[in-house]
């Protein structure tokens, strides 16, 4: 007693205060609640991502926030890995306080229970024999046992006690299920991030933020063979291999060395009618970097591939370097010549446009694209006026998505696409989206070409028709001689002559020459005077500036698109000529056509780059995207989940009993007296004491 009394002045008296708040429920299960929201939030907000896409997504000053909290790496945060370590501690107090207390209470026969107490038991039976108290003791163990229960016969001063217990193993389901927490957690955090990042804080491992060949990255980037856990990802071309995964990190990336090189033979793919992938497949030879051995297999969604403790999953697909063939017209000058690109999927190609020096970044290619084109969204370009409104509601109609309100019946393969970005020489870049083939959008046929300023964006997509020969060149000369003053000038000329010939009379001539100086305005203003001027938002300003009364506008708006109209007709004529191609007849095709030239010289203001580029050829590389792991901790993981069926079932559907019997002598014979009990009182509890009262209580 003394040295327990010393010993409890030795320890810090907050101690044990610290371990009854760690080791109780409230703490435990409020760190599982925060674990919980933890979880919520690593499944609304995407883990890993390039950190420009979280600028992107929440702004600079939210940015700096959530990355500070380590929101964009919920599960590898360190504070999310120091809960799981206070909740181990939690579950593991929580056992060592009650597991021994609950095995000895599993153990004990709590035979030192007395008499009186039996008789104040709420279930209890009373019933009296001929046999003697020994022999109905050992009858009673007997039809105990029978019972499934267990029995053992006490001797007492004043009687025979026989004390039996069923269930006792409900017990054990506590400490499955909270050991199970423990198994689980420990698999996890073995297969979580945090062997990398001990290798980053001791190691001298950080990641690699630069550009390069992956055979070229120094070592400190690397990460070896006996790394124990790892997730990562390696995109093999066809006719390609990988002796690397590559693990993305917040800052960059690390380079998991694996056993054994992947070299992609063949990537397998379907589709759906709709566009969306039906089953994708790669089929690699493995090559160990230890025997030298090779084999082939085969790797499928839900299907991956385990050697050496690797698991290769199927995990998506991309392209491998497709070579791709393109001409570029000019978008800007009176130039309507074309030139040839050359490019490949995930390379550059740099070119010179006057004086600017571009690069073009290869980011994607489809070969097919399925799109619905039926009903269409109107994506108004908001001016600011209602002339405007008018002027352009033709341009809102057909401006915005390529394809919306998906419709099954509408779906149609438009055919191949190229996306790319364009970058200046101060590193702005816009992203594209150019189809190969005129899609039929609204009765006419189109080539799109999306346009967006950042990845946050949808594209929207500017529609130049298609010319009889089904190609854009027509338009391209068209948008050539409208940024030409001296075609512009022959077009106005021509469509006063034929709206007002001047031989007519000396009135005539006036009015025609006003007429032509009308029109070669209207058409100066709709050409514009540079990026971003121009168009039917041009022509609406103009008329708002020379103060022309409300009621008059609608008229005013008619009469400038009607002269505009006109003009344009002649102005593609002269473009013609000056192509050496013969003079366009009126028709209703040709009409359709000058419709849709006049809406997408309007859109063309504001696309945003100096050329367009139309794809003309492709060889398609495929490119197969392997995730690679290595998971130590999902044995244990399973072990776990074992654990906790386990528990769970024992708690749950294992229901224990306790049953004494006190058997004294009574006038030649005995009394026994019954008391059974139980943690949850039900029903078949109560179906249960009368069944055994009954079975006892029955005459040898």
């Amino acid at each position: 007693m003394r040295s327990k009394e010393i010993e409890s002045r030795r320890r810090p008296p907050y101690l044990g205060d610290v371990v009854e708040l760690v080791s109780s429920m409230r703490f435990a299960i409020s760190l599982l609640a925060i674990i919980a929201i933890s979880a919520m939030i690593g499944t609304v907000m995407p883990q890993n991502a390039p950190m420009p896409n979280y600028v992107d997504q929440f702004g600079p000053f939210w940015f700096e926030v959530f990355k500070h909290l380590g929101l964009y790496a919920v599960y590898s945060a360190w504070w999310f890995l120091l809960i799981l370590v206070f909740l181990i501690a939690s579950t593991a107090l929580c056992i060592t306080r009650n597991g021994p207390r609950m095995l000895r209470d599993m153990r004990s026969w709590r035979e030192n229970v007395r008499e009186e107490s039996l008789r104040n038991f709420h279930h209890k039976a009373v019933w009296r024999t001929a046999l003697a108290p020994a022999e109905l003791a050992r009858q009673s163990v007997a039809r105990l046992a029978d019972a499934g229960y267990q029995a053992k016969v006490v001797t007492k001063p004043n009687g025979v006690l026989v004390a039996a217990k069923k269930g006792a193993f409900n017990k054990l389901g506590y400490i499955f299920a909270h050991s199970a927490i423990i198994v689980i957690l420990v698999g996890g955090m073995l297969d979580s991030d945090l062997p990398i990042r001990f290798q980053q804080w001791f190691m001298g491992k950080t990641p690699f933020a630069g550009n390069g060949l992956i055979s070229q990255i120094p070592a400190q980037h690397r990460l070896g063979l006996g790394n124990p856990t790892f997730r990562g990802n390696t995109e093999i071309p066809e006719g390609g291999s990988s002796p690397v995964a590559i693990i993305p990190q917040a800052t960059g990336v690390l380079v998991q060395e694996l056993p054994f090189t992947i070299e992609l033979k063949k990537f397998h793919i379907d589709f759906y009618s709709t566009g969306m992938p039906k089953l994708f497949a790669s089929d690699v030879v493995i090559r160990d970097h230890e025997t030298n051995r090779t084999f082939p297999a085969t790797i499928e969604v839900n299907k991956p591939l385990i050697y050496k403790g690797v698991a290769v999953y199927q995990s998506s697909f991309g392209d491998g370097g497709s070579k791709l063939t393109l001409t570029g017209f000019p978008m800007t000058g009176s130039d309507a010549s074309g030139f040839p690109v050359k490019g490949e999927v995930n390379a550059a190609t740099p070119f010179k446009r006057g004086n600017e020096q571009y690069s073009i970044e290869w980011t994607g290619f489809r070969p097919f694209n399925v799109e619905n084109l039926g009903s269409q969204d109107a994506r108004a370009v908001k001016q600011g006026s209602s002339l405007n409104e008018q002027l352009s509601a033709s341009l809102d109609k057909h401006s915005g998505s390529a394809a919306k309100n998906a419709n099954n019946k509408d779906l149609k393969n438009v055919g191949p696409s190229v996306q790319y970005k364009l970058r200046d020489s101060t590193g702005q870049a816009r992203e594209y989206q150019n189809y190969m083939q005129p899609v039929t959008i609204d009765g006419g046929q189109v080539y799109l070409s999306g346009m967006r300023a950042s990845e946050a964006e949808a594209f929207r997509f500017l529609r130049i028709p298609a010319d009889d020969a089904h190609s854009v060149r027509d338009w391209m000369s068209l948008r050539a001689a409208l940024a030409n003053p001296v075609m512009r000038a022959e077009a106005a000329a021509r469509y006063a002559r034929q709206a007002i010939p001047p031989a007519a009379s000396a009135e005539a001539a006036a009015l025609s020459a006003q007429l032509q100086e009308s029109t070669a305005r209207t058409l100066a203003i709709f050409a514009g005077k540079g990026a971003g001027d121009g168009g039917l938002a041009a022509v609406a300003k103009f008329i708002e500036g020379i103060k022309v009364p409300a009621e008059e506008q609608t008229k005013a708006a008619n009469i400038f698109m009607k002269m505009l109209d006109g003009s344009l007709w002649q102005l593609w004529q002269v473009a013609r000529e000056g192509a050496g191609l013969a003079p366009a007849a009126p028709s209703e095709a040709h009409a359709r056509f000058l419709q849709l030239s006049m809406l997408a010289l309007s859109d063309s203001v504001f696309y945003g780059a100096p050329v367009y580029l139309q794809l003309d050829e492709f060889v398609e590389v495929k490119a197969s995207v392997l995730q690679v792991t290595r998971s130590p901790g999902k044995k244990v993981v399973y072990l776990g989940c074992f654990l906790l069926i386990l528990g769970v079932f024992s708690m749950f559907y294992i229901r224990e009993r306790r049953l004494w019997i006190w058997i004294a002598d009574s006038d030649g014979g005995s009394e026994g007296l019954m008391a059974m009990s139980t943690q949850r009182k039900t029903l078949d509890f109560e179906h249960e004491f009368n069944d055994m009262t009954a079975k006892l209580a029955q005459s040898a």
